[in-house]
């Protein structure tokens, strides 16, 4: 199990307050705290959901995590590895665009025979107001 740093409520808050943004036309930019600290909750969701070892996930400049079951590794560049930016990982995360949507269109560079997470997304949340 992952270690949280941001509380369950404030994530939550903050992906809430995100989504509001985003149907009033007036999306958040990663340096606005609220965007970082929802986009920071959901990579902690996701090792949560898929934990373990074998793929990082990146998300410049504000977070990574490591995730989903199998070989680890323990030293230098993991050999699975998912960079998004934190807008498409929002919307990967909550389900406005699929993986295979976002692969296709080129919005994430993976790297490696693991790096994939079209299994393990979108991460289902409580209370968040979709």
């Amino acid at each position: 199990m992952s270690r949280r740093r941001i509380k369950h409520d404030d994530g939550i808050d903050a992906i809430n307050a995100v989504i509001r943004a985003k149907k009033q036309a007036n999306e958040l930019k990663p340096t606005d705290a609220l965007f970082a600290t929802a986009v920071r909750y959901l990579l902690e969701e996701l090792a949560e959901v898929a934990p373990g070892n074998s793929v990082e996930v990146r998300v410049p400049p504000l977070g990574a995590t490591q995730c989903i079951e199998g070989p680890r590794h323990t030293r230098g560049t993991p050999p699975n590895v998912v960079e998004i930016s934190p807008k498409v990982w929002f919307d990967l995360a909550l389900g406005y665009i699929s993986w295979d949507s976002a692969v296709q269109d080129h919005l994430v560079s993976s790297s490696g025979v693991r790096a994939s997470l079209g299994e393990v997304l979108p991460l289902t949340l409580k209370h968040v107001q979709r």
